[in-house]
This record gives structure tokens, C-alpha cells and sequence, in this order.
């Protein structure tokens, strides 16, 4: 081969000509489920009958229509924006085709390129253009929420390729995600934004593509969405069998007790309880007895995540492992689960609870080159120690059991109690601190945790604010502890950075509530998004859980592994239900069943 030829036959390669051929879908690992000209999702009905109304709730108030910004509270807007791709509820991870009618991506994904469908258009009948999406990417990246920045920092070059062709080329490292972080970029207007502060709230309706758009709303009080009658993805396949509802209306209510009472009374028609109180006592009305409503539990194959009392470790007072785990043991969860939760939770015990990802045991020998070099800056329980979460058997004895080891703790962190009050041995400093809440129904978990505080010498108060002043001090990190909330997916990747990473705990409004700035952290989250294969993902997310449990940020609460629906009987929907769970925007109104409601 002659000189010239070579090299330009290895800058090809270098640059995945030749392998990156359009493709319909891509998946995190592996082949997508769904084959070329496939027709639609196998969780639909591609026949379902169009028309009615869904009626639905939201809690809290809204004083914004712009749901990618920090300011304001944003109202519920489902189908009225798009994204390149739509992925699949009964795969892992794997896009499809939306705006983008197809995907080219080298081996290394190195560079992902978007072929925009001809026929994509916005709302006002404009089309969707190369424009718009690299419109979209920096408008995003710069004026948007905190954390697509770094959702997008390993994007290092946007290009135009044609007008509806664009290309985005990522930083050297291997992140096979990044391609369907992509995927999952909301495609706005350009001509729309322009001369518009993308960065303030409005309540001017938005422009979007997708099938709904807000036909009015009431600011904090509703919104009603239309379906588009002339919608210009409504026969794609990944669309085929939702969106079925002519109208969806979003009222709010200030709290979940308020709103129960509106369902019963047939204001809205369907309720997804979160409250296990509420499921075992408050569904026994008249329309539940004469099966006018129904209540049913849909299985799903979620991780769920990790829902827990949450340390700000920006403060002081939470900067010592050792109080944080001490405090702990004064969180009962058996008694919790018996007494307020009718028996219905499992401990939470993993990051990644009820999946595969969540670690057990101890280290496996393809986690300690991992874990090693981080050896002496983790807790050394990451090498010796299963680990596990303090337990008791329910009673008072066991309670008192756990005080006892909870009081030692802070005794050996320099904490002692003078005149029934735990104060710094050396400061004078009580230990006091606020739970910052914003939904009532936490506070019957609280406050037999703050009396176990309180046996402690601990001054714990437990404060609920509401929606609106929540969310302006937990962007603001305005708390001593919380309620937090990290919902994880089969194959996590790079929003870990914003969970946990060092970068994020300094961005006010961004995912890092806890505070963690930890370089051992830092790397393990790097090696999840740069993880090769599904089997190297799992002992990565395994390694990073290991070390996040055993630094002790968070108390863990609870989980489930079913979706609690009730809903009136008005509904048709399909047999199958996705791994992901069950997707209400597929169901449609039965004309059979209107007249019980």
C-alpha cells in the first residue's frame, strides 16, 4: 500500500468511518432488543383508541413553564417536549429513534452522529433542524440546570454536518454512554428562545414538538394539556400505542392526605401511593367496594435507589464519620416497618438496592484493583467487613441495645453529655440540628427518630416548609439533614458524577446534596461511566456502592419492588408489563367503562 493511501486508510479507522453505519437504535452493552422496521414497543397496544380525558395530580404549586432551569418551580408538562431518541421500558438501557430517524457510532464511540427525521416538526409547524439541537446543547450546557453541565462535559466538539445532520465528538476515555446521553438531549426551538432569558422563570407556554402541548393552566393551581391532532410522530414506532388521551389535566394539591380525599371523591383518576399508611388503611371506600375503583400492584425490575436521611457534610457538625454512623442506630427501621409501615418495606442496604448492582460481601477479586489504591484514604471496613445497617428486633430492649453502641460512638468522637445534654468535650458545642422536610407524612418517621435523638442528649427539631421554600434551601444547601432521594437505573453512568462527584457538591442546585468531595469517589465514579462491558459495570457500581456505604453519609430508609396503583375504572390497558414497570401513558379510556365512573 503506498504511503499517502495508508494514512489516509488509519485516519479512516482512527475516525470509525468505516464501522459507523446508521443504525435505528443503540444500546448501554450489547445488540438492542428491537430489530430494523420494527412497528412499536411489545408493552403497547398499537390499536389503542384515541380520546378522552386523564385526569392526574401533582403535589405542591408551580410559578414557572420552563423545567430546565434551577429558578422557579416547574409545572408538569409530560409529551410536551422531545428528545433525539426514546428508550425502551423493557430493556436496561437502549434508545430508539425519535427526532433522530437514525444513529451512527464508531466501536469506540468516540463520536456519535444524528440523522433528524425530515418530517420532525415543532408545534408552530417550523421544522427541527442541525440548528436546533446544537442550539439546544449550549443553551443547556450554559444557562440550564446545574447538572447537564456536567451531564455534557465530556463533549468536546458540535458540528453541523448538514441541516439535519449533526455530530458531537466526545474526550479521549472510554464512556460508552455518552452516544445515549445524547440521545436523551431535549431538542428546542432556536428561533423560539431567541431574545427570551432562557435562565429566568416564565409562564409563558412553551414551544415544543412532542404530542401534547398546554392548551391552559392556572399558576400553583393546573395544567391542562391537548393531544396534537395533527402530532408529525404519532405512526413512528416508538410512539405507536401511546399517548391515547385527548386531554391530560395536572391539578395540585398542597399535601398526599388532601389529595387522597380528592381522588376518593373522583377529582382525579388515578393515584400511584407511595404511602404504605395510606395503601393498608385509606382504600376502603365505597367506590373500592363496589369496584368502581380498583387497587393493584404492578410488579417492576427497577433498582431503586436510595432513599435516606441525608447529611449535609458541608457543615461541621457531619464532617466525623464517626457521628454520622452513630447516629444510625438511633434510626429503628423494624419498629418503623411494623408499626408505621404495616410490614410492607424492605431495608434499604445498597445505593442499588434490588438489582444486580447492589455489592454484598465482601470485595470480589475483580473489585480490589479497584479498591486498592485507594487503600488507608477509605474506610477500612471497605476490605475487611460485609456491609450491614444497624438492626433491632422492634422492641424497646433492642432500641435501647443500639443507644447504648450509638452513645459509645459519640462518646469516642469527643461528645459528652452534661446535664442531660450531648455537648463537644471541648467546645461546649451542643449537638443540635434541624430535619428539613417538605411533606407532612415524614413526620411520623421523624419524630420517633428525633426521640431517640433525644435519649442521645441530642437536640434534634424536625422542620416542614413548604414546596417552594424547600426547594430554595436545598439548592442553596440550606440544611442540616433531609430527606434525599438518588434513583438509579440498570446501567448507571454518568449522572454518578453529579450524584457524588467532587465538582458538583460546589454547584448550588446541582445532585450532590450530600457535600462529598472524595477523590477515592471521584475515580470509582469515572470507572462506572468508563465501564467496557456489562460485567465490568457491575463490579464498578459494586466498588463505588462499597465506599459510599461505608463512609456513612446517609441513614438508608426503606424500598419496594411494586408500583401501588389505584385508579377508577375507566381504563384499558395492556397485558404486558415492562421491566421498567407500568406505563400509564399507554393506557387509553375503554368506552365500555365510562359510564362507572
Amino acid at each position: 500500500m503506498r504511503p499517502f493511501l495508508a494514512a489516509a486508510f488509519g485516519l479512516l479507522l482512527a475516525h470509525g468511518a468505516f464501522a459507523a453505519q446508521p443504525v435505528q437504535g443503540i444500546a448501554m452493552h450489547g445488540e438492542p432488543k428491537y430489530p430494523a422496521g420494527f412497528t412499536h414497543f411489545d408493552y403497547v397496544n398499537p390499536d389503542a383508541p384515541k380520546g378522552g380525558e386523564l385526569r392526574l395530580e401533582a403535589l405542591g404549586s408551580f410559578d414557572s413553564l420552563n423545567p430546565f432551569i434551577v429558578k422557579g418551580e416547574a409545572g408538569e408538562m409530560p409529551g410536551v417536549f422531545e428528545t433525539l431518541m426514546e428508550p425502551s421500558a423493557d430493556e436496561p438501557f437502549t434508545e430508539y429513534g425519535l427526532i433522530a430517524e437514525s444513529i451512527e457510532v464508531p466501536p469506540d464511540r468516540s463520536w456519535v452522529v444524528f440523522n433528524l427525521r425530515p418530517q420532525a416538526r415543532f408545534h408552530d409547524g417550523s421544522p427541527i433542524t442541525a440548528d436546533d439541537v446544537l442550539f439546544s446543547f449550549d443553551i443547556l450546557r450554559t444557562k440550564g440546570a446545574p447538572f447537564y453541565r456536567a451531564y455534557y462535559q465530556s463533549v468536546v466538539k458540535t458540528e453541523k454536518l448538514a441541516d439535519r445532520k449533526v455530530r458531537f465528538t466526545f474526550a479521549a476515555g472510554e464512556n460508552r454512554e455518552l452516544p445515549l446521553i445524547l440521545g436523551q438531549l431535549p431538542v428546542l426551538s432556536k428561533k423560539y428562545w431567541q431574545g427570551k432569558a432562557f435562565d429566568q422563570t416564565t409562564l409563558e407556554p412553551p414551544l415544543g414538538s412532542g404530542p401534547y402541548k398546554i392548551d391552559s393552566f392556572e399558576a400553583g393551581h393546573d395544567v391542562v394539556l391537548k393531544r396534537v391532532p395533527d402530532y408529525w410522530g404519532k405512526d413512528l414506532p416508538v410512539g405507536k400505542g401511546f399517548n391515547n388521551f385527548d386531554t391530560i389535566r395536572i391539578d395540585y394539591y398542597r399535601d398526599s392526605t388532601v389529595a387522597l380525599e380528592a381522588f376518593k371523591a373522583g377529582q382525579y383518576d388515578l393515584r400511584n401511593e407511595n404511602e404504605s399508611k395510606k395503601w393498608a388503611t385509606e382504600y376502603d371506600f365505597p367506590a373500592v367496594r363496589d369496584g368502581r375503583v380498583l387497587k393493584r400492584v404492578f410488579p417492576n425490575q427497577r433498582p431503586t435507589g436510595m432513599q435516606a436521611f441525608a447529611f449535609n457534610i458541608r457543615k461541621p457538625l457531619f464532617q466525623d464519620i464517626r457521628v454520622r454512623r452513630a447516629l444510625g442506630y438511633a434510626f429503628d427501621f423494624e419498629w418503623t416497618n411494623k408499626n408505621l409501615f404495616y410490614g410492607q418495606y424492605q431495608r434499604t442496604t445498597s445505593y442499588f438496592s434490588n438489582s444486580e448492582l447492589a455489592s454484598s460481601g465482601l470485595p470480589s477479586a475483580d473489585e480490589l484493583p479497584l479498591l486498592e489504591p485507594w487503600r488507608g484514604k477509605i474506610p477500612d471496613e471497605v476490605f475487611t467487613k460485609e456491609h450491614t445497617v444497624p438492626t433491632t428486633d422492634g422492641t424497646e430492649a433492642g432500641q435501647r441495645a443500639n443507644l447504648r453502641i450509638a452513645a459509645q460512638m459519640l462518646k469516642d468522637a469527643g461528645w459528652v453529655v452534661k446535664d442531660g445534654k450531648l455537648v463537644n468535650g471541648q467546645s461546649g458545642q451542643p449537638f443540635t440540628f434541624e430535619i428539613l422536610i417538605n411533606l407532612p407524612v415524614y413526620e411520623r418517621i421523624c419524630l420517633p427518630f428525633v426521640e431517640n435523638l433525644r435519649r442521645l442528649g441530642i437536640d434534634a427539631t424536625v422542620r416542614t416548609v413548604d414546596s417552594a421554600q424547600y426547594s430554595n434551601r436545598i439548592k442553596a444547601y440550606d440544611f442540616d439533614v433531609t430527606v434525599g432521594a438518588w434513583g438509579e437505573s440498570e446501567s448507571p453512568g454518568n449522572e454518578q458524577r453529579e450524584f457524588w462527584g467532587s465538582e458538583s457538591a460546589k454547584q448550588p442546585g446541582g445532585l450532590n446534596l450530600i457535600g462529598i468531595e472524595n477523590p477515592a469517589i471521584d475515580d470509582l465514579a469515572e470507572k462506572v461511566v468508563s465501564a467496557p462491558d456489562r460485567q465490568a459495570l457491575v463490579t464498578r457500581v459494586h466498588a463505588l456502592d462499597r465506599v459510599l456505604l461505608w463512609n456513612d453519609y446517609v441513614i438508608p430508609h426503606w424500598h419496594i419492588g411494586n408500583d401501588r396503583v389505584a385508579y377508577w375504572d375507566k381504563f384499558g390497558m395492556p397485558e404486558v408489563i415492562p421491566r421498567q414497570g407500568f406505563q400509564f401513558l399507554s393506557w387509553w379510556i375503554d368506552p365500555a367503562k365510562t359510564g362507572k365512573h
